[in-house]
């Protein structure tokens, strides 16, 4: 039987962003409104980026695909220049707006979070915003999201599109020229 975690707080931070996204060994696939440069606390209490941190993955041969519809923050940018063009996948579409992340297609975090500190609960208590999220390996949800995301990121979805007169890039790489 399917589980379910409710999230809140810090422990989305805790689970999604310190265990699960770190945990892919095959792919990951982040869908976001907004990213911003957010930092992971190590187990040797260091903290690291979530651009470093992906290109690793990225390296290492997992395959990250990060949809999201704004420009990232500037911060978020400085970073994504000092990693290897192609660690990982980034496009780009306004009219994405769910919060999910696919962990090697079996795990999945759906929730109103954006890749972001405050979104994630990396901010201190009164700093973070007020989230809330699942965690399931519900095969059905798991696959309901992840079609979802390949529709959009494939592109499928701009075809019948009533905004994409209106998108100054549909679908774009922060790597392109």
């Amino acid at each position: 039987m399917p589980e379910f975690e409710y999230l809140t707080g810090s422990d989305i931070y805790d689970r999604v962003l310190a265990d699960l996204i770190p945990s892919a060994t095959d792919s990951l696939l982040i869908a976001t409104a907004t990213l911003k440069a957010a930092r992971i606390v190590r187990r040797d209490g260091s903290a690291q980026s979530i651009v470093h941190l992906l290109a690793r993955m990225g390296e290492r041969g997992v395959a990250v695909r990060i949809l999201h519809s704004g420009v990232p923050s500037g911060p978020f940018l400085e970073e994504l220049r000092e990693v290897r063009p192609h660690a990982f996948e980034m496009q780009r579409c306004p009219r994405t707006h769910f919060k999910a992340a696919v962990i090697d297609g079996e795990r999945l975090y759906l929730g109103s979070a954006n890749l972001t500190g405050a979104g994630l609960g990396a901010k201190s208590a009164g700093r973070r915003n007020f989230e809330i999220g699942l965690v399931t390996d519900d095969p059905a949800l798991v696959d309901t999201v992840a079609d979802l995301f390949e529709a959009i990121w494939s592109g499928a979805m701009c075809q019948a599109c009533d905004r994409r007169a209106h998108c100054p890039v549909p679908l774009e790489s922060p790597w392109d020229d």
